[in-house]
């Protein structure tokens, strides 16, 4: 065994791998979760940090193209595997296992990849991409013609004369005719003191370097104007409802109006009505049982939350519901109800963040157990955990909309007015439905 294979092999041991979870494919998703501790595999955070993309169900067209963009940010070696149910979550990872060894495949993989991301021709780097100088004046030459990699400000000097022989103060390049412009009047720092509403449209461009968007201009409410940015949260985000996406606009980290959306998930039909063929997996699961639901969300708001003790105490209580060992789940919701209440962390962490008063849970129709902070709503739902755990998962009631889940059209108004740093707690703190009806589901 060569070196670099029994590098390659110690790894492999240590993958980590990036979760997409199509809504509802929750237990895929779960099943996956508890493969890779057995492994020894983590989850990643990131696409750069990712050896394995695994993607948890048949994802629409929408959906396909974020795992599409994924999958081109990963670096190489790199392996994707679809699961299209939790039987076949063991077999995609040894999959994976095995194709991670495969140098002649990585190989080949990083001859096939574009070398340079794809960026859009509308999109201007610093605004000199496709204007040359010489629309600015800079006697009628563009940097396209002389490059300064060529010819620096070094090698030739400016009328026989370089900068170090002339100061900018004894004479004004205006006198020796620099395309008639005086660079006295204009920053030769990096133009900072010229308009840029002439430095070929700078003023009314969208800038949007490297296909991100810059703030924008909008009203505050005191009247003034404030920069507005627009972010989007998911829908591929650790500890995020599948499909959700959260498009909030910033006025410095305040969100001021948010929009939520679902990315489509699975597509039983062509859209001339064929069969596409994924109907093969098998039925698409239903409603999670409620207990089970209750224990991952409250999983999700704990690991945000950096209680990490407690969050694999709520895994070890849904996990064990899910195989049906009440023993198990009992024991471990007890210690999780005793983790959570006693937890300064989490009393620090959470309170004040998200707080419903009855006016609001009047106005939007939540039900009574969203009273209070993301603090309160914990320590009820570990409750009901609490209470449920004895039954096993397959007699819990399922979570439906009106069983006292929390629909997802109120999420914008429910965020709005929050700091950025505590909207990913307050929508982990809501006991949301696990699979929304409509694609559409508001606005802030």
């Amino acid at each position: 065994m060569g070196l670099n294979e029994l590098l390659a092999r110690f790894a492999v041991r240590a993958a980590q791998v990036l979760v997409v979870e199509v809504p509802g494919h929750w237990d895929a998703r779960m099943e996956l979760e508890q493969q890779l501790l057995r492994r020894g595999w983590r989850p990643a955070w990131a696409p750069a940090d990712a050896d394995v993309l695994a993607v948890c169900g048949v994802a629409g067209h929408e959906l396909s193209e974020l795992v599409d963009r994924l999958w081109e940010q990963m670096p190489g070696p790199r392996v994707r595997v679809d699961i299209t149910s939790p039987g076949g979550v063991g077999p995609a990872l040894d999959d994976a296992a095995a194709l991670l060894l495969d140098t002649p495949h990585h190989r080949a993989d990083a001859r096939e990849r574009p070398q340079e991301p794809e960026i859009p021709e509308d999109v201007d780097h610093g605004g000199h991409g496709g204007m040359g100088h010489g629309e600015m004046g800079h006697g009628e030459m563009g940097h396209g013609e002389m490059g300064h990699g060529e010819m620096g400000h070094g090698e030739m000097g400016h009328g026989e004369m370089g900068h170090g022989e002339m100061g900018h103060g004894e004479m004004g390049h205006g006198e020796m005719d620099h395309g008639e412009m005086d660079h006295g009047e204009m920053d030769h720092g990096g133009h900072g003191g010229m308009d840029h509403s002439g430095h070929g449209g700078h003023g009314g461009m969208d800038m949007a370097p490297g296909g991100i968007p810059l703030a924008e201009g909008g009203e505050d409410r005191d009247g003034l104007e404030m920069d507005v940015l627009r972010l989007p949260l998911g829908p591929v985000l650790p500890f995020w409802p599948a499909g959700l996406v959260l498009r909030c606009s910033l006025q410095g980290d305040v969100v001021v109006e948010a929009e939520a959306s679902v990315v489509d998930g699975r597509n039983d039909t062509r859209d001339d009505g064929e069969d596409d063929g994924a109907g093969a997996a098998g039925p698409r699961p239903g409603p999670a049982p409620a207990v089970v639901v209750g224990c991952d969300q409250v999983m999700a708001l704990l690991a945000l939350a950096g209680a990490e003790d407690a969050a694999a105490c709520a895994r070890r209580t849904r996990d064990a519901l899910l195989h049906g060992d009440r023993g198990a789940a009992r024991d471990a919701a007890e210690r999780l109800h005793r983790t959570v209440r006693r937890s300064r962390l989490l009393r620090w962490s959470l309170r004040g963040v998200l707080p419903l008063g009855p006016p609001a849970l009047e106005r939007h129709e939540l039900p009574q157990h969203c009273l209070g902070d993301a603090h309160d709503r914990l320590l009820s739902r570990v409750e009901r955990i609490r209470a449920g755990g004895a039954q096993p998962a397959a007699v819990a009631q399922p979570v439906r909309g009106d069983d006292g889940a929390v629909p997802w059209a109120v999420l914008p108004d429910l965020v709005t007015g929050l700091e950025l740093a505590s909207v990913r707690l307050a929508v982990a703190s809501l006991d949301l439905e696990p699979h929304p009806a409509v694609r559409a589901v508001g606005h802030g």
